[in-house]
């Protein structure tokens, strides 16, 4: 019996050495195992998978600690993704799990709820008792604390336990700190080719729309957010609209706007300082309150004394906060991107200055020469025409003095029309006219016809373009249903008076017709102070006219205003001047 008590000691000394070579070779290959990949996100799921492994405990989770002691980062092992969903509070780093870090050595508890710094569990947390919280360092510095619980079997860990997990974090040091250079080398890399990207893409011309969305899309990679929202400001500086957004829910949220006197966007526009928010679902972020995203970083785009808009970038649900390297990062990022938008548009305005320069050219050219010589054409036409007495030929000089006027008139709309261009935000009405003509052509089955004389973007008040554009709108609209016509003409004259003309050589106006739509553009000019009328065609047809004010009437006529007032002197008859001089 004595001897089969020394067998049965020599085989539990057996086991147990067995036991403790086997759980040396298992941490020599967890070492090797982190230690053969760069990404830093691998390293530190490799060590915590291998701590959990090595001590054979059911949960295990490592808490990356920032600059203020709070977590960046956790990685949970052991918890599934529906329990990790359910969790209402990213763990902060605090009560229990401080204590490894703060006296920097590891903490082994039977049942961890007994610990003065226990202070509850969240919501949907699994049941844990049996804990080991141990930190890792990293140059002498506190990296973050390891943490297992709940040792399969009930049973406690011990000190073995507390040695293997130890010499594991040690041992880990150096590769997390080689995959932190790493990391932060490849993300610089990334901003910096990203940053080039967008610098490269404005100075180019590329459209600033889609450089914006470019740099959504760079800055959602490189922070590892799951929506990136360019929040760009309205008209009157009053809210901040979503414009360009880029992740799961971005065709949700494109065009949702926010207050800027009473959420955290506006005060980022406003101060130009980036700004970490813990949880959105707390914020007042109309787009993203009610979309279960939890941490938020609001990002200016530009410089404090020039905010161009807001990055708002966000994380779904539990998980770890934008740290103070990616908001520095980002930061700068932005900021790079948005001095690139200043240059892009300085060299627009530069090329928008170049283009107007050669309109006003073109437009005195077109004024001081050739307005000049057609005019000196035309009264010498009209001092010749009352010496020819053939009535032939009278007429055919008639005609050419009147195709002289008409001509001045146009090339005198095309001077306006250059010495007054619409800005590139918005459209001119000239340019709504010719839309308005355009999309009647299907319904008219013809294209119609556009005459545009005189200042009509410079001197027609905007009230008043949209009651013309509505008219003509319901003049073509009439064409297009009654007049089965042909041939359609739209003649627009900008001068005291604002008067459109629109002709066909359709059937007429019937006699018993309905005249509900007449009546209405009749009213139309007369809340205006103008007038209406609509009457059949000379050759067939119909013509209206509508005529309101634009300033004291002149009973002069066309060619009697434009020539003497050509040549400065409207008492003297166009005989006395050989050379007009505006």
């Amino acid at each position: 019996m004595r001897l089969d008590e020394l067998l049965s000691d020599l085989h539990s000394r057996l086991e147990a050495t067995l036991s403790t070579r086997d759980r040396v070779h298992s941490l020599l290959e967890a070492v090797l195992s982190i230690g053969s990949d760069l990404d830093l996100a691998t390293v530190l799921r490799r060590l915590t998978e291998a701590a959990a492994h090595l001590v054979d405990a059911e949960y295990a989770g490592l808490g990356v600690i920032g600059e203020d002691g709070r977590f960046v980062e956790f990685i949970p092992v052991g918890v599934s993704e529906e329990e990790a969903r359910r969790l209402a509070l990213f763990p902060h780093g605090k009560g229990i799990l401080a204590v490894p870090s703060r006296d920097r050595r590891a903490l082994r508890l039977r049942d961890l709820r007994e610990h003065a710094d226990h202070h509850g569990f969240p919501d949907g947390h699994p049941p844990m008792r049996s804990f080991l919280g141990v930190p890792i360092q990293v140059r002498h510095e506190v990296f973050g604390n390891l943490y297992l619980t709940e040792k399969r079997g009930g049973a406690e860990f011990d000190e073995d336990d507390e040695a293997i997990v130890t010499a594991l974090g040690t041992a880990a040091g150096v590769a997390i700190e080689n995959a932190r250079l790493y990391e932060e080398t490849r993300l610089r890399e990334r901003w910096l080719t990203a940053s080039t990207e967008i610098t490269t893409r404005l100075l180019s011309g590329d459209d600033t729309d889609e450089v914006l969305a470019f740099l959504a899309q760079q800055a959602r990679a490189m922070s590892e957010a799951d929506i990136a929202v360019v929040l760009l400001p309205d008209a009157q500086d009053r809210r901040l609209i979503a414009e360009i957004a880029d992740g799961p829910v971005a065709a949700e949220i494109l065009g949702t706007p926010v207050d800027m006197s009473e959420t955290k966007c506006g005060l980022v526009y406003r101060n130009g300082t980036a700004v970490s928010v813990p949880d959105l679902r707390q914020a007042n972020c109309p787009m993203l309150t009610h979309r279960g995203f939890g941490p938020g970083l609001l990002v200016p785009l530009g410089t404090p004394a020039h905010t161009r808009g807001v990055l708002l970038l966000g994380k779904l649900g539990a998980r770890s906060p934008f740290n103070d390297a990616t908001r520095r990062m980002l930061d700068a990022f932005s900021g790079q991107a948005a001095v690139a938008l200043e240059l892009a548009e300085a060299r627009r305005d530069a090329e928008r200055l170049v283009v107007l320069e050669d309109r006003d050219r073109i437009a005195k050219d077109l004024h001081d020469v050739v307005i000049q010589r057609m005019f000196a054409s035309a009264m010498t036409l009209m001092s010749t025409i009352r010496l020819i007495s053939d009535p032939e030929a009278n007429e055919r000089v008639q005609r050419t003095i009147d195709d002289l006027d008409e001509t001045i008139r146009e090339i005198r709309s095309t001077v306006f029309a250059l010495q007054h261009p619409p800005t590139p935000a918005e459209s001119s009405l000239r340019e709504r006219i010719l839309a308005s003509a355009e999309g009647a052509a299907r319904a008219l089955g013809c294209q119609p016809g556009v005459n545009l004389e005189g200042p009509i973007d410079a001197d027609v008040p905007e009230e008043v373009g949209e009651q013309l554009l509505a008219v003509l709108a319901e003049a073509l609209s009439n064409v297009a249903r009654h007049a089965h016509a042909s041939e359609v003409h739209v003649s627009v004259e900008a001068d005291e008076w604002l008067t459109l003309h629109v002709t066909d050589d359709g059937c007429g106006i019937p006699e018993q017709g309905r005249r509900s739509g007449l009546r209405n553009l009749a009213e139309r000019a007369a809340a205006l102070g103008g007038t209406f009328t609509a009457g059949p065609r000379r050759g067939g047809g119909t013509e209206v006219r509508w005529s309101v004010p634009l300033s004291p009437i002149d009973t002069a006529s066309p060619t009697e205003r434009c020539l003497p007032a050509m040549v400065g002197r409207p008492d003297v008859s166009p005989e006395h001047h050989r050379e007009p001089v505006d």
